[in-house]
């Protein structure tokens, strides 16, 4: 066994920190793209967007899918 740590890296100028957090304003936001309730993200956000429920329940799903 290694004791190397696994560690996902960033596509070219992708930040992280921009991508998580929603913006401001009060702009049109995006439709979650599994239950179509609005986001926090503004609807010209590229990507899958997604609702803090749907966000959560993704999470665990990955989590546990081991």
């Amino acid at each position: 066994m290694s004791d190397e740590t696994q560690q996902c890296d960033l596509a070219p100028g992708v930040d992280a920190v921009a991508a998580l957090t929603p913006a401001v304003g009060d702009g049109p936001r995006a439709d979650c793209v599994l239950c179509g309730e609005p986001t926090e993200f503004p609807a010209d956000r590229p990507g899958t967007t997604l609702c803090p429920v749907c966000a959560w329940q993704e999470a665990q799903r990955i989590a546990c899918s081991g």
